[in-house]
């Protein structure tokens, strides 16, 4: 018997070493796979997603060659019209602007004007510049001084830079007047601005002379790249951990990573350059990076379980041997009973007292949860919701992303369950430097189902600097979101919803959020705990009183108060920390 039970507990710790060695086994392979996917996917989706863009970036070049051509030959045309020509020589222009409208609709030119000797717009599409002088414009000295139909740009009177073609207008040799053609390029351009794509030609000289990125008018392409705001510490790191894959950004437009296609446009030297983003490519690699971790992971339950049913077995035999322990504990309980009985009334009184203190723990600590998960469960019905259609219609690659914000949402969860003791724990711990600015960006990233679904006006005024504070990025965020939701439940019956975030810095960081609802009815018991004014169902009266907590505990305090004519302000006040105690902490 002995011999049988050393050769069972051998076997046992060979079969248990080889378990382990195998989950290692599998966690290792696990991460060498994902790493080497996440390389493969990478390169392979930017390479087909750089071929995709150099087509349409074709495409885009040929449709402005295609507009300019259209145009160029129109002065040719007019200039040759006996109608214009008659108009000029008897100066008796009653019908000519009329005309040159009707070209405009067959031709679809932005502007036809046409110009008499002296430079002066005697008829045109747009009747507003009648009588105007282009005499000392380069559209009419470059027309007068060149026999042919000539190409000229310059500054409008809008401020924005036009396009033209232009040509002489002559008659028994004499040259009586000009026909100008302004070319609709910035209407194409207002047209390709609606795509994800940013789109920017430049002169022989590099200066932007179309964008879809208005703000980059009249730079030139290497100022407009650099002049984009630098990313802080936190960006910095969260950029570096989305971009694990090794691909380098061609560009940054607003902190995005761009990556850049250049081509020539055969017209007067021109460039155009192609600019998008790398979150397409990024969203598709998660996807398959999320499968691979759920395969790997039903692998590693599955040996869990094995391991765990042996160590059931094993606990059995232990339970088998221990019997006779277990009768000697017996017979020194009788023996102490009677010790004991002179206790156990008071220990019966203590555990009563004990259960009542727990239950009342309890639900107080249910209602908390109820009250902090409301929001990510709000935000996870839409995006399955969303995730299902896609899937009705074919389209798995999105329905993927869908279910990756789901999963970010469940972390948040669980970082929300964790945070709720903040309101009764003092604070200090654990606290690093945070950008307020990140914290409200995150917070309204949260709540844009909300904010989408209740067509709400939002008007958001942050500074362009960093605004550090020393606190808990999730409990800041705890507290932002509990003032946009008190904001967005006050607006909820009413039609119009104004919603004004204003972030400014100073000494204190102060961050307000203003709606336009009816205002607060009772200012004095608002941040007590179990405070509502909601419906039953609605809310239990936490939120504020949890976000106060959390204030206090950062060293800051939270106001609130009504507005004139309706409407009411949650300002969040936190000290600012200096850059010194920034750069030390990092």
């Amino acid at each position: 018997m002995g011999t049988d039970a050393s050769i069972t507990s051998v076997n046992s710790r060979r079969t248990n070493l080889f378990l382990r060695f195998g989950v290692l086994f599998i966690i290792i392979t696990a991460f060498a796979v994902m790493y080497l996917s996440n390389l493969y996917f990478s390169e392979r989706f930017t390479q087909k997603t750089r071929g995709n863009a150099e087509r349409q970036l074709s495409l885009y070049s040929g449709r402005i060659i295609s507009d300019l051509q259209r145009s160029s030959v129109v002065p040719l045309l007019l200039s040759r019209d006996t109608t214009l020509i008659a108009a000029l020589n008897s100066s008796d222009f009653v019908a000519s602007s009329q005309r040159l409208i009707s070209y405009q609709d067959d031709i679809g030119a932005k502007e036809i004007s046409l110009l008499n000797a002296e430079g002066r717009i005697v008829a045109t599409s747009n009747r507003q510049k009648l009588g105007s002088f282009l005499n000392n414009q380069p559209v009419y000295v470059a027309a007068i001084r060149g026999s042919d139909t000539v190409f000229t740009s310059f500054e409008n009177e809008s401020g924005g830079t036009g396009y033209y073609f232009s040509r002489r207008v002559q008659s028994s040799n004499q040259t009586v007047g000009i026909i100008v053609v302004e070319v609709d390029l910035d209407g194409l351009f207002d047209t390709w601005s609606k795509n994800d794509a940013t789109l920017i030609v430049t002169d022989s000289e590099g200066k932007i002379l179309l964008s879809t990125e208005r703000q980059f008018q009249n730079q030139t392409l290497v100022e407009a790249l650099s002049n984009q705001p630098v990313l802080t510490t936190m960006e910095r790191a969260l950029r570096a951990t989305g971009e694990w894959s090794g691909s380098v950004a061609d560009a940054y437009i607003r902190g995005q990573p761009l990556f850049r296609i250049d081509e020539k446009v055969p017209f007067q030297g021109w460039n155009i350059v192609y600019l998008a983003s790398y979150e397409s490519i990024r969203a598709r690699v998660n996807g398959i990076l999320a499968l691979e971790i759920m395969g790997y992971a039903m692998v590693l339950a599955v040996m869990f379980y094995i391991m765990s049913k042996r160590a059931m077995r094993k606990s059995f035999v232990f339970q088998a041997e221990s019997a006779e322990l277990r009768a000697l504990n017996d017979q020194l309980t009788l023996e102490i009973s009677q010790r004991e009985e002179a206790e156990r009334n008071l220990q019966v009184a203590e555990q009563s007292l004990a259960q009542s203190s727990k239950l009342a723990a309890l639900g107080e600590m249910s209602a908390a949860v109820s009250h902090e998960l409301n929001q990510p469960l709000a935000a996870m019905r839409t995006y399955l919701a969303g995730a299902k259609l896609l899937l009705k219609r074919r389209r798995p690659e999105e329905a993927i992303s869908s279910f990756q914000r789901i999963d970010d949402l469940i972390e948040r969860m669980g970082a929300i369950t964790r945070q709720l003791k903040s309101y009764a724990r003092k604070g200090g711990d654990d606290l690093q430097p945070v950008d307020l600015r990140t914290a409200v960006q995150g917070s309204m990233s949260m709540m844009s189902p909300q904010l989408n679904q209740l067509e709400i006006e939002i008007t958001e005024t942050m500074p362009k600097h960093p605004v550090m504070i020393l606190g808990d990025m999730v409990r800041i965020e705890q507290v932002i979101v509990n003032l946009l939701r008190n904001a967005i439940d006050s607006m909820k019956v009413q039609g119009d919803r104004q919603l004004d975030i204003l972030l400014v810095a100073g000494k204190m960081a102060k961050l307000s959020i203003k709606d336009n609802g009816p205002g607060i009815e009772n200012l004095d018991n608002l941040f007590e705990p179990f405070y509502t004014t909601k419906q039953p169902g609605d809310g239990v009266g936490l939120g504020l009183a949890i976000s106060s907590g959390i204030a206090n505990d950062l060293g800051g305090r939270l106001l609130a108060r009504n507005v004139s004519p309706r409407g009411a302000v949650f300002e969040f006040q936190i000290p600012m920390i200096k850059q010194e105690t920034v750069k030390a902490a990092e």
